[in-house]
């Protein structure tokens, strides 16, 4: 038994239960998952120490249907479960940090009502009273959207213990790729000024950076840009300005991009009007709410509607999201809270929540699929791929998956995919509907 789970681990727990959230049920389960890794709680964790439990918070609800939710986020019952487990092994003494950056757009307050944080905190310090339960927004901004064109915009408290700026560099998965980055906001300049001339720069919560323990707890879902969401695409929410994070290269195939799928005609003046729409935007300020919803409906019209017209980097060609999602667990693994290199591996584990799991145009528009199962591993790239099998994806045919194998200076993961072992053995395969973006390209055949 180790205390510090190498990246060497290849043992990954596939533990079935009925598909509802039953807060005894879900307990069960994490505890099988832990058995079946053969590792305890004590192992672990240790007392006075910080844990940061890592949950998917993207969106309150279903783009479009916000009453549906339990396949968009971590359901509250898998994350409670963890957390008291946790806070038993500190022993009295210790905190517990949830932390996550959602989509600026989304309402944190909303999904902290969902997932019954409020109450579980009371709770907590009921039955813990020596362990102190935080639960973070690590956005440093908010926005008010209207038909997905930015109205308005809100500073927020940010990360309490700041923020560390990580330079990649020459190990970036960045480094031999040229192109005109989109971020998350219209500032195009600002990600490009962080990702150019050899620098790679990613702004991460401290509070992820310098906790003792970091457990990842992911959602299940498809993904319209790598495919599938899962422990390795969960750290997008570790950093605390996607507009460091490059999500895809403006421009058609043809031009090295891969905004769009096809170089033809239609592609390339799509591509230029909304660069300028985005431009004019930005330089509109508050503005553009009364004419910019007004021009993107006028653009859905004429081009098609994005849940259905494939552009926005939002297909099985995307070149640029893996490697950002890479890039961003290469630090967490590799990084301490100053920027330098970790004098010992970080502590880690991940359980994915697959209970009520999301297909077709997911993350945020998911349709549920309840698969009733918690996946557990020491290591995201070996979860994760046992993940894409047991959802019929060929994981080859997935980049964030198929270059985590990749060995360098800086790996995510030392042994082979044929060294991975999934404890209790697992047969069943769940066939999943990709993304309308991924039809075709990524199922596994019968």
């Amino acid at each position: 038994m180790t205390t510090n789970p190498s990246l060497r681990d290849g043992r990954v727990a596939v533990i079935r239960q009925q598909p509802v959230y039953a807060a005894d049920r879900v307990a069960d389960s994490v505890a099988r998952v832990m058995a079946a890794l053969d590792l305890r709680w004590e192992d672990l964790v240790r007392p006075g120490e910080r844990v940061v439990l890592k949950p998917n918070f993207i969106r309150e609800s279903h783009t479009h249907r916000p009453d549906e939710w339990e396949q968009i986020i971590t359901h509250g019952t898998v994350i409670a479960a963890v957390a008291r487990a946790v806070a038993q092994a500190m022993n009295g003494r210790g905190v517990i940090t949830i932390a996550d950056a959602p989509q600026t757009d989304s309402r944190f307050d909303r999904i902290c009502e969902l997932t019954g944080l409020a109450a579980f905190r009371a709770e907590l310090a009921r039955d813990f009273p020596g362990v102190t339960l935080e639960v973070l927004d690590l956005r440093r901004e908010c926005w008010r959207t209207e038909r997905g064109v930015i109205v308005d915009r809100r500073k927020l408290p940010e990360d309490p213990r700041g923020y560390t700026l990580v330079n990649l560099g020459e190990h970036s998965w960045f480094r031999d790729k040229p192109g005109r980055f989109y971020g998350a906001d219209y500032d195009t300049a600002f990600t490009a000024q962080h990702h150019s001339g050899g620098r790679h720069e990613y702004l991460i919560s401290r509070s992820v950076m310098d906790a003792d323990v970091f457990i990842n707890l992911p959602k299940l879902k498809t993904h319209k840009k790598v495919g599938l969401t899962l422990s390795l695409k969960n750290l997008v929410g570790i950093n605390g300005d996607k507009n460091y994070l490059p999500h895809f290269c403006i421009g058609t195939p043809a031009e090295g991009g891969d905004e769009f799928p096809h170089s033809d005609a239609g592609a390339k003046v799509q591509s230029r009007l909304i660069s300028a729409f985005k431009a004019a935007a930005r330089r509109s300020g508050a503005a553009a709410r009364f004419w910019a919803p007004l021009a993107k409906k006028l653009g859905a019209k004429v081009f098609g509607d994005t849940n259905e017209v494939v552009r926005s980097g939002n297909w099985h060609g995307n070149d640029t999201t893996w490697r950002m999602t890479l890039d961003l667990n290469k630090v967490l693994l590799h990084f301490d809270g100053a920027a330098r290199r970790r004098a010992r591996p970080l502590r880690y584990l991940t359980i994915i929540d697959g209970i009520i799991a999301g297909e077709g145009n997911g993350p945020m528009e998911a349709d549920a699929k309840p698969c009733g199962v918690l996946v557990g591993g020491t290591n995201p790239v070996a979860a994760d791929f046992v993940v894409a099998r047991l959802v019929g994806f060929d994981w080859q045919k997935l980049p964030s998956i198929r270059e985590g194998f990749r060995q360098d200076e800086l790996p995510l993961i030392a042994c082979r995919p044929q060294d991975i072992r999934v404890v209790p053995q697992w047969g069943e395969t769940f066939r999943f509907r990709p993304h309308f973006g991924w039809v075709g390209q990524v199922e596994l055949s019968a």
